[in-house]
Parts: C-alpha cells; sequence; structure tokens
C-alpha cells in the first residue's frame, strides 16, 4: 500500500523559478506565496518593477487626492499574469482593512495582502502602513499544479523574509532569497540531464 504523503502549505514562503523555467511569465522570478491549500494556491511576484506604474499613478486612477510624499513615486510590481488590472498591497503591519489576507511569513510579524479599497485611501491620506509593496496581477495554481511543478524542479521553495520583500532592492531579491536556502544560484545549470 503507497503512503499518501501529507500536504504540506507554502502559504509564507517564497517561490525561486529554477533556471530551466522557461515560460516568460515566470522567468526568473520570485514569488511570495499568499495563500496554499488543497484547492491551490496563489502568489504575487516580487521581483518585477513594472516599468511605469508607480503607486501615485494608481491613487489618482482610484479618484483619491494625492497628498505630497514620497511613496509616491514609488513603482508598482507586476505580480502575475493573471488579473493584471487588480491591485494587492503586500504590508506591515497588517491593520484592520476590508479584505485583507493576514500572512504568517515564520521570521516577523504576520503580513497583510489587502486588495480593498480602504488601505488606498488610508494610503491617499497619508496613513500608509510603515513598510508596504503595490503588486499588480497575481499567480494562481490549481488543485495539485503548484506540487506537480515543485516535483518537476521547476521552483525552489524557502522561507519568506520581510527583509527581502521591503528592503532588499528588487533586482537583488532572487539571490538573496535562494541564499536564506544556502543556494548560488549561479551554479545552478539551465540543462536538464540524465545519466
Amino acid at each position: 500500500m503507497i503512503k499518501e504523503q501529507a500536504f504540506e502549505s507554502l502559504t509564507g514562503k517564497f517561490l525561486i523559478a529554477m533556471p530551466a523555467l522557461a515560460d516568460p511569465n515566470f522567468f526568473q522570478s520570485v514569488t511570495f506565496i499568499c495563500e496554499h491549500n488543497e484547492e491551490g494556491a496563489m502568489g504575487l511576484m516580487i521581483n518585477r518593477e513594472t516599468e511605469d506604474v508607480t503607486v501615485g499613478e494608481v491613487i489618482t486612477q482610484l479618484g483619491l487626492d494625492w497628498p505630497e510624499q514620497n511613496i509616491a513615486d514609488k513603482r508598482a510590481f507586476l505580480g502575475g499574469p493573471m488579473d493584471t488590472d487588480r491591485g494587492f498591497l503586500i504590508h506591515s503591519p497588517v491593520g484592520n482593512w476590508e479584505a485583507t489576507i493576514a500572512v504568517d511569513d515564520a521570521v516577523n510579524e504576520p503580513l497583510g495582502i489587502t486588495s480593498s479599497l480602504d488601505i488606498m485611501q488610508a494610503i491617499a491620506q497619508g496613513d500608509a502602513p510603515r513598510k508596504m509593496l503595490l503588486v499588480l496581477g497575481y499567480a494562481g495554481w490549481g488543485p495539485g499544479q503548484l506540487e506537480r511543478e515543485l516535483a518537476q524542479n521547476a521552483w525552489l521553495s524557502g522561507p519568506g523574509s520581510q527583509e527581502i520583500l521591503f528592503d532588499t532592492p528588487c533586482e537583488d531579491r532572487r539571490v538573496a532569497a535562494a541564499a536564506l536556502l544556502g543556494v548560488d544560484l549561479s551554479l545552478l545549470s539551465s540543462d536538464v540531464g540524465h545519466s
């Protein structure tokens, strides 16, 4: 009798695209897993800044008044290929918002993933969370899909880190996330071979 493997949630962890992952949507990406259960997974890429969308522009598009603040020029991130017109805010502290998922990254205090307008109104009024990333779109996986991709070595999974999310430069996040696992990405090959 084959023993069924227990489900292990990756909520609060990073997925790091392996070099052989050729899908252009995820090539060299780092994705923060917001929710993962037996029904599927949802994540937000955290290392792809948009070319031209800033927090200030999103606030303006929402029709909110914008006070002079230094966060207006922060770039939004491309969170994934699904629903790219939908915004999510990864933030700390969690706070009390209308549509928030609290995610424990197992390292620091829980993070909030909020998609409701009330947090954007607060930011426009000068009451931004202490740390935040604005992400447009998301990555989603159906039941068992992420587990299959992990088994095929498309991804490395490792601990989440608020320092990497909020304090590490965007271009360094992939290497930093892999380093938490003791992995040097420059030593990994994109070639898959069998002996």
